[in-house]
């Protein structure tokens, strides 16, 4: 099959349309009509990520975020960036990349987000588009109140980290609906308690929006941002649904085995 059939089903499960105005989605390198036979899931595209595709045959990246965030300014190829772009060309490897419309779409990014963090029970979005179904984050209730150290444990547990970080007044608070928005949404605290939140799982919370988010009496845990990683199983889970479906004749779909996440917590 050619790459572009993959590209036209992720965009028909996660449109362009709901990709926030400056957010460099869709095809990051490679030849659209290119035959593929081996896709990985990936969260971030970096050298070591495309080092594991090399070596595992892979001829097709489908990443959350977009490679290409800044364009380079020339194709030296000491700079470990563009070596990374020219391995990508040497090796024929097309990346495309979902990001914010992968977040937004439903079911997508931060559903999944609130699967995992057991948000069960009148699950919305957070910033929801026209629709009422798509938009950035969600929130929704536990089936249970949990206190702020148990539901911080939990969310430890989850994204497999070895610490989190926790804004909170009370640690014994009891907490019961609760907002998710993955990646940086420390700046969409005060969307969340408006629609009622009594706790807010973000990333890269930023010091001093730590401190008003305690002024407003806001629980927020911040796991940091590789907490996206949960979403490589389900994107690869949805290549294999719509090679089921289309009769794509691939030969395997997987996600990355890599870990991207460049903080080491001591």
């Amino acid at each position: 099959m050619q790459a572009r059939e993959l590209m036209d089903q992720i965009e028909a499960y996660a449109p362009k349309a709901l990709a926030w105005e400056r957010d460099p989605i869709g095809l990051q390198l490679g030849d659209p009509n290119q035959e593929i036979h081996t896709v990985m899931t990936a969260l971030d595209v970096r050298p070591e990520v495309v080092d594991e595709a090399i070596v595992r045959g892979v001829d097709f990246i489908f990443a959350h975020h977009p490679m290409m965030f800044h364009a380079p300014k020339n194709l030296d190829l000491s700079d470990p960036q563009n070596a990374m772009y020219a391995k990508l060309i040497e090796h024929h490897i097309v990346v495309y990349a979902a990001h914010t419309n992968l977040d937004a779409t439903y079911p997508g990014m931060n559903d999944w987000l609130a699967e995992d963090l057991m948000i069960t029970n009148n699950v919305r979005p957070l910033l929801p588009n026209a629709d009422g179904k798509t938009g950035i984050g969600r929130i929704g209730e536990l089936a249970e109140p949990i206190t702020v150290t148990e539901y911080a444990q939990l969310v430890k547990e989850t994204f497999q980290v070895a610490h989190v970080r926790v804004i909170a007044n009370d640690m014994t608070q009891k907490i019961q609906r609760i907002a998710v928005l993955g990646g940086d949404g420390g700046d969409e605290y005060l969307q969340a308690q408006a629609q009622g939140a009594d706790a807010f799982v973000t990333a890269d919370v930023y010091y001093h929006t730590g401190h008003d988010m305690l002024a407003h009496h806001l629980v927020a845990i911040d796991p940091d941002h590789h907490m996206e990683a949960n979403a490589k199983p389900r994107m690869a889970t949805l290549v294999k649904k719509w090679q089921n479906s289309n009769g794509w004749q691939l030969t395997d779909v997987f996600p990355s085995e890599t870990n991207t996440d460049p903080y080491t917590y001591i």
